[in-house]
């Protein structure tokens, strides 16, 4: 892990950028604005940039900027994320994540998933406690490759905290080394796997996910493990990640991975300031339980998810969108 924690100037200095760039941008529409945003953050503080930029070289697996600043009428956490999205809450929150989140890659979202919005709420919503998807909360969201489905996932996932008084906990875990025996690494690095869209994929407008067997959604199939022998790179996602049906001895590899996976689990609280920004390549998150109150003091973070080169994704795309289908 590498951490940077903002001074004082810093700190004012990216309030200001931030505010600055929300009234230019009216009203607030991060797709339209994220151009904007990545060459507005070359005037982020040159010791924010150095360390981001060497981080990313370093591919640091878990990155986090301290001290940012948050909304100072921050308020109440919303009841969904429809609601945030309806009244721009948090908006200025939005941009100084999109302006950190630019140093390292370019942001990007998914048109099915929260309306196609660049920027997420994470919060938790009535009726969707036990769900499968962020807005659940007494249920533990499974460790996972975000957006595990696809070949164009994000290299990382950045998130940003608003509010946290539980301080619920981001649980985290890799692939620690000499841990799965190389026939198993040999085995998880062949394309005998399917990766499925999690509910969140397949949800519509409305939040309602329908009712779809795994088996009844679109797949693709590749290898748990690639990338280079010395540190393995990761897609699994327990709940949307079988073998190929008939396949027994992949199914046993995929098994010792996961309780590999879960023997190695770590807790990161993210306090209210800090954004933490995750390789997706490298680590699977997840969140731990806890009892929403729906007051509007709950948990409440920002997220989004960036590639290094968003022209990967138009491989798959008829137009030069950051909103993928």
């Amino acid at each position: 892990m590498s951490r940077y924690t903002l001074d004082h100037a810093e700190r004012t200095h990216i309030a200001e950028l931030a505010e600055k760039l929300l009234v230019n941008h009216q009203p607030w529409r991060p797709l339209e604005a994220v151009e904007a945003l990545r060459a507005e953050a070359e005037e982020l503080p040159v010791g924010l940039r150095r360390f981001m930029a060497t981080a990313r070289l370093d591919e640091d697996a878990v990155i986090t900027v301290a001290n940012l600043p948050v909304s100072a009428d921050l308020v109440p956490t919303p009841i969904s994320w429809q609601a945030a999205a309806e009244a721009t809450a948090g908006a200025v929150d939005e941009v100084t994540l999109l302006l950190c989140a630019s140093l390292l890659g370019d942001p990007f979202s998914w048109a099915n998933q929260q309306g196609g919005r660049l920027v997420h709420d994470v919060i938790p919503s009535k009726g969707m406690e036990d769900s499968l998807t962020s807005a659940s909360s007494e249920t533990q969201l499974t460790l996972h490759t975000e957006d595990v489905f696809h070949s164009c996932r994000g290299d990382w996932v950045a998130l940003m905290c608003l509010r946290n008084p539980d301080n619920v906990g981001t649980t985290i875990s890799g692939i620690p080394a000499g841990v799965l025996p190389a026939e198993n690494v040999e085995l998880l690095r062949q394309d005998r796997f399917r990766f499925y869209p999690d509910d969140s994929h397949i949800a519509s407008l409305d939040g309602v996910t329908p009712s779809l067997a795994l088996t009844d959604r679109p797949y693709e199939q590749a290898g748990v493990l690639f990338g280079p022998a010395e540190d393995l790179y990761l897609r699994i996602d327990p709940d949307f990640t079988t073998a190929v049906p008939g396949d027994t001895e992949a199914e046993q590899a995929l098994r010792a991975c996961e309780e590999a996976l879960a023997g190695a689990t770590s807790s990161v609280v993210i306090n209210p300031g800090e954004a933490v920004f995750i390789d997706n390549y490298r680590l699977i998150h997840g969140r731990e339980v806890f009892t929403p109150r729906y007051d509007g003091t709950d948990r409440w973070l920002k997220r989004t998810s960036m590639v290094r080169d968003i022209r990967r994704s138009y491989v798959h795309e008829r137009s030069r969108s950051r909103v993928l289908g």
